[in-house]
């Protein structure tokens, strides 16, 4: 949240630097905007550092700064220039952001300031659920400020300013966009907290493992499971074992309709199978009720967690070993879990070695001393690659989640046009592992019906050996070939869309289709051998929209995706 409020002042101060035009009180907002920037980037360091008392003093010298930036842009003379020709538009932009600036600084920070950070990470095992429930009113507080503000900067229009204040109003807006999903978040968090981690009694949850060596749409297969109890903010792990283990649902468990027209049954029979899907509830759902019915216990709840998690929470926790001497270190998680691990032991055993890991990490998170910030930036990184997934088998509770990217919901509607771009594993092997994704999306023409088309192109790159790999990574080879991977990519057009057109390196390919959630869902089976490079060209066509931005939803994978998006002016410009 720090990071983004230092860029919307940085963006702020920039807009006014290269505004010459503004005139001398212009140069003077600009000047103490820049101090402003300088004074939030402190700020920022003091607040994390727990330096409360230095913390306090630089907060009231940024809200001098940034209440001398408004003063200047709200003189008379300023108000005059606002009504004249021309530049009256962009004065009036430029007024607008010191006002959001200013209103960020007074109301957001300083409920930041007074809220204790290490009160978000355990201590002696435990979090204090209390704390935390009045940490709840400090954070609602900051979420209304930083949405007025972006409420407040959504009517500036945009027609008619210059091209250099009409940028940074954009990247202001983008900024506390960002900004405003991380508050809702935090404000989400604080509310549901205490009553998950038992504060109003027990609970109990699957944490469930996802192995982007086989790929599945919400991240990789559920391999392993391990079961979880909270009561009164004091987290144990329970019974661990493996999806396999649960075996398989003959007749299948009930699947939605349009899931099931997309890959029929098999969701509902194997649990390995439930997350084809990318819409997470519908696979947590799934997989808590295969669950309930192998071993008779009916969870409150599913996270899922991949080893890229892991390896962003090390960095916090500092290496851990797991049982049986295996070492596990930020830098090499990854590797040894998705790789060295299945050179020396069967899926079975490799279950169980993913297992342990994250419940070594853990227990790593519960017992040991750790740095709030360290520990606070690596959640934030996992959740915002969608690498960390709660439900709530509670609807209440899923209600309050809603849309946010943790919740892993495929949204019925978009605010900005949302392309996904989906991958399941096609081969029955684990080569996943040596994929390496990426994705660009432009945004082309507009219609005369209201839609906009987006071109979108998916390249797929295999890192894989041509030999010496372990029957247990080579698995089935169903692309005959057993070192070839062959990947299914669903492309998911924006809600209300459509899918249009599809080219395989260059050549028109055959498409699967179907519909989940308002969104036409376009499959292509892709193969790419060892060394080679696949590219996938499809042409989407929107709902209704003037904008000219859209959005890439990605399935999480081992490593991380490459991307561009082309953003075109909007529609009525």
């Amino acid at each position: 949240m720090r990071r983004a409020l230092l860029a919307a002042l940085v963006v702020g101060s920039l807009l006014l630097l290269t505004a010459g035009w503004v005139g001398f009180r212009g140069w003077q907002a600009r000047a103490h905007l820049l101090n402003a920037a300088g004074l939030a980037r402190e700020l920022s360091a003091q607040v994390l550092g727990g330096d409360t008392a230095r913390a306090q003093r630089t907060l009231a010298a940024l809200q001098e700064q940034s209440g001398s930036a408004r003063a200047a842009t709200g003189d008379p003379g300023w108000w005059v220039g606002r009504r004249t020709p021309y530049a009256g538009d962009n004065l009036a932009a430029v007024r607008q952001i010191s006002v959001a600036i200013d209103d960020l600084a007074r109301q957001a920070f300083p409920p930041l300031l007074r809220a204790d950070l290490t009160s978000l990470v355990p201590a002696g095992g435990r979090l204090d659920v209390e704390r935390l429930r009045a940490l709840s009113a400090e954070l609602a507080r900051v979420n209304s400020a930083v949405r007025g503000a972006r409420d407040s900067l959504a009517t500036v229009p945009t027609d008619g300013l210059v091209a250099q204040v009409r940028q940074a109003l954009t990247d202001l807006r983008g900024e506390i966009d960002r900004l405003a999903g991380l508050t809702a978040a935090a404000d989400q968090a604080s509310r549901l907290l205490p009553p998950l981690l038992g504060a109003d009694g027990r609970r109990t949850y699957l944490v469930v493992s996802q192995n982007p060596a086989e790929l599945r749409a919400t991240g990789g297969m559920i391999g392993a499971y391990a079961v979880v109890h909270a009561a009164d903010g004091r987290v144990r792990m329970g019974q661990q074992g493996s999806s396999s283990a649960l075996g398989r649902f003959v007749p299948p468990l009930k699947v939605p309709a349009e899931v099931r027209g997309i890959w029929a049954d098999l969701p509902g029979i194997y649990p390995a199978d439930v997350n084809l899907t990318p819409h997470f509830p519908t696979a947590a759902a799934l997989y808590r009720e295969m669950f309930r019915r192998r071993t008779g216990t009916a969870v409150d709840g599913v996270l899922a967690v991949d080893p890229v998690v892991l390896s962003y929470l090390l960095k916090a926790t500092g290496p851990v070993m797991v049982p049986g001497g295996v070492p596990l270190a930020a830098e090499k998680v990854v590797q040894t879990v998705l790789s060295d691990s299945y050179q020396r032991m069967d899926n079975q055993k490799q279950d169980a070695f993913f297992a342990a890991s994250a419940a070594a990490v853990f227990d790593a998170l519960v017992t040991k001393n750790i740095d709030p910030k360290a520990l606070l930036s690596s959640f934030d990184r996992a959740v915002t690659e969608r690498r960390i997934l709660f439900w709530s088998a509670r609807p209440e509770e899923q209600r309050t989640i809603g849309d946010s990217r943790m919740a892993g919901t495929l949204p019925e509607k978009d605010t900005v046009p949302t392309v996904g771009v989906f991958l399941n594993d096609g081969s029955g092997a684990k080569l996943g592992y040596y994929l390496r994704p990426s994705a660009t999306l432009a945004v082309g023409d507009c219609r005369p019906d209201g839609r906009r088309e987006l071109r979108l192109r998916v390249t797929l790159r295999s890192s894989a050996p041509r030999s010496g790999l372990s029957e247990s990574v080579l698995g089935l080879g169903l692309a005959g070939d057993p070192y070839t991977v062959r990947t299914l990519v669903s492309v998911h057009s924006p809600a209300g869309g459509a899918v249009l057109a599809a080219r395989l390196d260059g050549a028109e390919t055959a498409v699967g289709s179907g519909t989940e959630r308002r969104r036409q869902v376009g499959t292509v089976n892709v193969e790419v051998g060892p060394g080679q490079s696949r590219t996938l060209e499809v042409t989407v066509l929107t709902a209704t929209t003037g904008v000219g931005a859209a959005e890439l939803w990605l399935t999480p994978t081992a490593t991380p995706w490459t991307t561009q998006v082309v953003s075109a002016p909007s529609c009525d410009q």
